[in-house]
């Protein structure tokens, strides 16, 4: 079914190009629709005065005052060199400050006219200051009075409650109010996403009314019965369009993989040197009882960094094997997917036969499932084949024969695995680690290369709070790892105040110089690399306030080269970041892990899988450069041996900054979960989402993702109901449209990108 016409109307036709050109430019409205979906911001209480002590400068305010008082200045000026130059001065009081007005030249004279002392009005305008005042000069106004001019503001704002409307310089509230005005009578023709049953259920006003209330409230219930509605409609066409998702998932057939009572996986489990966590063995299970099944497992592992994810994720891949399965690992970079099957042959010892070990490469004429193994191979043993985009051709072409031959039971690589000449002999299982770098499509591509889709496990150590995963991964199931297992060391975090206290930054470089002098190693991680021709911004987030932004964030190259002729002379410094060449990187990290390296200096290439037990410090520069969870995962990297990891957050920004309080919160837990929930409250919404949303508005306008958990959960039980019984929506039209206007085709296969 087609939206409703009258909704679908735009807006050019509606309110004249020009305004609708703004609109569409500025707000990325079209039609009818998108204005009735734009909420107000807020609401400002005739009678109650905007309080003007607040202003923040800089920005773009609307106000509701009254005028004080008016006076005409003449000045001499270039333009008006006899006195005739006009300033018109308004002064505009709300009870709680003041705030000056300037107009000047011709602008002067209808405000002078308008303006007179007693009169209230809207202003709004950019915030500035003058001699130590604020002032906004040439504002726009509003008169909200009841004279011949205003009868039509007056009858626009007959309701107790004004709406203040997320604006533009180029476009006020109250002209967003006004168009609003024009459009509400279609608000009638809105069709009801929600099933009537579910509707009156839960006691929710109707969407027409919804919408009414939302912009004309006459009451601050109008404004929460309003909201309440619009919540449930977000939460739960997202979450039936998930919800259609994940049916239309397990209506594909999938070939179950149940591991051989005494094979590999047994093998496997008798030769590990220590327990399995709770925690490992309890999603062990859930993954296990998954890929019985007889349609794709889609399964979203979740674990804290350094839980054990790789080990969980290795077993799965055995007892895949195990039942005559093929199973491959996607890893974001060359480094990570090297990283992973250097550990994965190390984990399985004898078991693992040689696959294309970069330090080894088998000797000519080897090759067979049971060819000789790391030890000479073991009765149960499997291939276990690397495949990367800078591969030699010829270890390329032995690759993907192992492949296509099954001789290889487990492939690690990149996304050149998703090439169309790879072809696998009978893919059973792909886990992909680190999922918000994969898009959608890569997946997909991929899944399509098994005779029937294959199972998916989606790892990811970036902790995702429950109403995100719900969201974001909601055509997942979830399973957490959140025990670290014996043996892992508690990571001490600091915040180093460079700028403040200099003399703590040299204690810091004293503290890496112990660690190496105890035997350990270090990394300094810096937000960009330092060969740009401009210095760009692009591993860190910038932060906005304070003097270090002034200066480009610091650099690997710059960094290091310092550190090595000042005060970590004597060390061995190497550098790593990723326009290395793969090889150069892959010798870097092997001589680190080697511990020929006493000190890394990189970017954020070592965020991800990086694995150096002997690495106990990280000094990470310009802190305040990267985001909360980025700077989680970055000091998962030490700590990961016996000895207690060091990690030191060193930033210029003063102490009374949000870019302060941000690295206090990394530095005050080591709960991730904790910190996403931090780090999410500080920003807004449209980021969660990632790339669930298309173009520049997200879809979230009233629904907050960490503050409605429960209407989330309960929409997700609703839709899941919904769905079995009704997959097609058949008895639904209304549902129908306005999955449509969230969900066109393209945007479906987006959702679950985070």
């Amino acid at each position: 079914m087609d939206l409703v016409p009258a909704l679908q109307e735009p807006l050019k036709k509606v309110l004249g190009p020009a305004t609708a050109k703004v609109m569409a430019e500025h707000l990325g409205l079209h039609t009818v629709g998108d204005l009735l979906h734009h909420y107000p911001r807020r609401y400002e209480e005739r009678g109650q005065l905007t309080h003007l002590a607040d202003l923040p400068m800089d920005e773009h305010v609307t106000v509701v005052a009254q005028v004080a008082d008016a006076r005409l200045h003449t000045f001499a000026s270039a333009k008006a060199p006899r006195g005739k130059g006009q300033r018109l001065e308004v002064t505009i009081t709300d009870g709680s400050g003041r705030l000056q007005l300037v107009f000047f030249g011709n602008g002067v004279h209808k405000p002078h006219k308008e303006l007179l002392p007693g009169t209230r009005a809207m202003f709004a305008g950019k915030v500035s200051v003058f001699n130590r005042r604020l002032q906004l000069a040439h504002p726009a106004y509003e008169l909200l009075r009841g004279d011949a001019e205003g009868e039509e503001t007056v009858e626009s704002w007959a309701g107790a409650l004004i709406p203040l409307y997320p604006a533009t310089a180029k476009l006020e509230s109250w002209k967003l109010a006004k168009a609003v005005q024009t459009v509400l009578p279609s608000a009638q023709e809105a069709v009801d996403p929600l099933p009537d049953s579910l509707r009156e259920g839960r006691g929710l006003v109707s969407l027409p009314e919804a919408l009414l209330k939302i912009h004309r409230p006459h009451t601050k219930a109008d404004i929460e019965d309003a909201r309440a509605r619009l919540k449930w409609d977000e939460a739960f066409v997202l979450q039936v369009a998930l919800a259609r998702r994940r049916h239309a998932e397990t209506q594909l057939p999938a070939v179950p993989r149940t591991p051989k009572a005494d094979g590999l996986l047994t093998a496997f489990d008798d030769r590990l040197p220590f327990t399995l966590t709770d925690g490992q063995q309890k999603v062990s299970r859930e993954i296990f009882d998954d890929l019985a099944t007889d349609h794709p497992m889609h399964r979203l592992l979740q674990g804290e960094v350094g839980s054990g994810k790789t080990m969980v994720a290795l077993r799965a891949m055995l007892a895949v094997v195990d039942a005559g399965g093929q199973a491959v690992m996607l890893a974001p970079t060359e480094v990570l997917a090297q990283q992973h099957h250097r550990s994965v042959v190390e984990m399985m010892g004898e078991l693992a036969s040689w696959g294309l070990w970069r330090e080894a490469p088998p000797q000519k004429g080897g090759g067979g499932r049971r060819e000789g193994g790391m030890l000479g191979g073991a009765e149960h043993a499997t291939k276990v084949v690397l495949l990367t985009g800078s591969m030699g051709a010829a270890a390329r072409r032995q690759a993907l024969l192992d492949l296509a031959t099954g001789e290889a039971g487990i492939v690690i690589g990149t996304h050149a695995l998703i090439e169309d000449k790879v072809q696998f002999h009978d893919l059973g299982l792909v886990v992909v680690d680190e999922q918000h770098r994969f898009g959608v499509e890569q997946r997909d591509a991929l899944r399509g290369k098994g005779k029937q889709p294959p199972h998916l496990l989606v790892m990811t150590a970036t902790p995702i709070p429950r109403t995100v995963a719900m969201t974001v991964f909601g055509d997942l199931e979830t399973s957490v790892l959140d025990q670290l297992p014996a043996g892992r060391s508690p990571i001490a975090s600091h915040v180093v105040p460079a700028a403040d206290k200099p003399h703590f930054l040299a204690r810091a470089w004293e503290r890496v110089r112990e660690e190496v002098s105890n035997g350990h190693q270090a990394y300094v991680v810096c937000p960009r690399i330092g060969d740009e021709e401009d210095g760009p911004k692009k591993n860190g987030k910038q932060a906005p306030e304070g003097d270090a932004d002034k200066r480009p964030p610091l650099a690997v190259l710059d960094v290091a080269e310092q550190l090595a002729q000042g005060p970590l002379q004597g060390l061995r410094v190497e550098v790593l970041h990723g326009r290395m060449q793969p090889d150069d990187k892959d010798a870097v990290m092997r001589r680190f892990a080697a511990g020929e390296t006493d000190v890394l200096v990189a970017t954020t290439v070592i965020e991800v899988g990086v694995n150096v037990p002997n690495a106990t410090a990280m000094v990470i520069m310009d802190a305040d450069r990267f985001g909360v969870s980025q700077l989680h995962q970055l000091r998962g990297r030490v700590g990961r041996g016996s000895a207690p990891g060091l990690c030191l957050l060193v930033t210029e920004m003063p102490e009374a900054s949000a870019a302060r309080q941000r690295l206090d919160a990394v530095a005050g837990t080591l709960d991730g979960f904790e910190l996403s929930r931090i780090d999410l409250e500080q920003r807004r919404e449209g980021d969660v989402l990632g790339q669930a949303q298309s173009g520049a508005r997200t879809s979230l306008r009233v629904l907050a993702v960490i503050e409605d958990e429960e209407i989330i959960a309960e929409a997700r039980q609703e839709a899941a109901a919904v769905v079995a019984a009704d997959p097609e929506l058949a008895g639904l039209p209304g549902l129908r449209t306005a999955l449509d206007a969230l969900v066109d085709e393209e945007r479906e296969q987006y959702l679950e990108k985070g």
